[in-house]
């Protein structure tokens, strides 16, 4: 079975992340032989609808189950219109995450249960919210690292220029 684990990072030792639609990556599992891949997040750094873009996004990868710790409604509304379970984990790594699920540890979700817009402002604070692309593992784990920090870059220098924008249009 292929799940679907809302993280942090981009290996089954990466936190895993609270947030469905803002998480920096989704590491795709598969439950029997542990064999992942990961992808960063396309819909992170959108400045509206991340549940929505996110949830499609999942849908299409064609994964039979999620597993992230929140759930906006309009996220919750996509996945469950494509007749996708969804159920909450309580953070730990991915592997944990998996683990868990395996294990029948985890309760699935009746519904969202966060409000709209809860993952904004998730990164916040941070210095630098992608983990920086190490220097060992594979040539694939490389590039999705490096997807995950373009995508997080993407996202402050767009969040960057609107503030200029919006400054400039003050004075």
């Amino acid at each position: 079975m292929r799940v679907v684990v809302t993280s942090n990072g981009t290996d089954l030792s990466a936190e895993a992340s609270p947030s469905f639609g803002r998480c920096l990556a989704y590491v795709f599992v598969d439950t029997e032989t542990m064999e992942f891949e990961a992808v960063a997040n396309p819909a992170a750094n959108a400045s509206g609808g991340a549940g929505i873009q996110a949830a499609q996004f999942v849908v299409e990868q064609g994964v039979q189950a999620v597993l992230a710790g929140n759930v906006g409604p309009n996220a919750y509304n996509v996945l469950q219109a494509a007749n996708m379970p969804v159920f909450r984990h309580t953070g730990g790594t991915v592997r944990q995450a998996v683990e868990a699920y395996v294990a029948g540890k985890l309760q699935s979700m009746g519904g969202a249960n966060v409000g709209s817009h809860a993952g904004m402002g998730m990164k916040r604070g941070r210095q630098s919210a992608a983990p920086p692309a190490r220097s060992t593992g594979s040539r694939e784990e490389k590039v999705a690292a490096l997807r995950v920090e373009a995508a997080d870059l993407r996202g402050r220098l767009a969040k960057i220029i609107e503030q200029l924008d919006n400054l400039e249009k003050e004075g």
